[in-house]
């Protein structure tokens, strides 16, 4: 699996053959690749104007074009204001509440990654084919079908340490502009042009896997709620800054503690960790069905509505756990 921004062939379809040959060297002569555009077929071709673009087929003759289009920016903000403004009205009916959470999209939105994810994965293990995956600049719902797809695919990564891997390598490293999506949140006035929850979008999903296959997660539900918080406001550098460089221009590394480190305390660990696990060597496929894909109550209602009987009932099956 490899991931890129878009190609820069701009208005008069420039060719680069360090690109043409770099594909070129993933596939054998009989072998075909995927290249998953998370762009509609038509902002794609409007990016020509403005330099942008897409791989043209003469160039890349092994590699099959897929658009599947995601939200990112603007639209995505505003369904995530949508959604919270709704979990946190009390006052409105049944019916309201419904078409409400339709209105925002939140879901659609997490069905689309999932199936753009599953898609990816597909690609790999059904067709044992190369996938490229991007979209505009390389940094959002890049990362977030990449990551998911190796989710679904390697259950290293389904476990608290290969999860933590996955985060550094795919959003981290790969420089997810934290400090620019999530500089404020679903709460405030402003409406930023560059604010987006893709990294929320992206542990939502993590969320509904993890409701689809309890056993297969070594991390619980806590997990992805502290990695939410700590996104938005921390006392850790972790996802301080927009990217490795801008890290090292601040010294980051030097001057905070990281979030791991932290979460890998004993202490802490215990309580991030899911007691019903069970090891599972199989590819997990999710469903995408409308009544498959489920709000994520424990994040959207937290503050509205207590949590103590179910961390109650998680602690008894803790305890139970560890007791065989």
């Amino acid at each position: 699996m490899l991931r890129s921004s878009q190609p820069l062939t701009g208005p008069n379809r420039k060719r680069c053959r360090e690109d043409e040959t770099l594909l070129g060297t993933v596939l054998d002569e009989k072998e075909r690749g995927f290249v998953i555009d998370t762009r509609s077929a038509q902002v794609a071709k409007q990016a020509r104007m403005t330099g942008g673009g897409t791989e043209p087929k003469s160039s890349y003759p092994q590699w099959k074009r897929l658009h599947r289009p995601l939200e990112r920016g603007r639209p995505l903000q505003e369904s995530f204001i949508k959604l919270v403004e709704a979990c946190n009205d009390t006052s409105i009916n049944m019916d309201r509440w419904l078409s409400r959470l339709e209105s925002s999209r939140w879901l659609s939105h997490v069905k689309a990654a999932l199936s753009t994810a599953c898609l990816a994965a597909q690609c790999m293990d059904r067709e044992k084919a190369s996938v490229l995956v991007h979209g505009a600049e390389g940094t959002d719902t890049t990362l977030l079908v990449t990551a998911l797809a190796q989710v679904i695919l390697d259950p290293s990564c389904r476990t608290l340490a290969g999860f933590q891997g996955l985060l550094e390598r795919e959003w981290i490293q790969a420089g997810h502009p934290f400090h620019l999506r999530c500089s404020r949140s679903a709460y405030s006035h402003a409406r930023l042009k560059q604010e987006a929850p893709l990294f929320l979008l992206f542990l939502d999903c993590v969320w509904q896997l993890s409701r689809q296959f309890p056993f297969s997660l070594e991390f619980s539900e806590r997990l992805l709620l502290a990695l939410f918080d700590n996104a938005y406001a921390s006392a850790y550098g972790t996802f301080l800054c927009n990217n490795e460089k801008e890290r090292c221009l601040c010294k980051v590394k030097e001057s905070t503690h990281s979030l791991w480190a932290w979460l890998n305390e004993p202490g802490e660990k215990k309580k991030y960790l899911n007691p019903l696990y069970s090891h599972n060597a199989l590819v997990i496929w999710p469903s995408v069905e409308p009544q498959s894909i489920q709000l994520w109550q424990g994040l959207f209602f937290r503050w509205i509505r207590s949590s103590q009987h179910l961390d109650e009932a998680w602690a008894e099956i803790q305890r139970l756990v560890e007791g065989d």
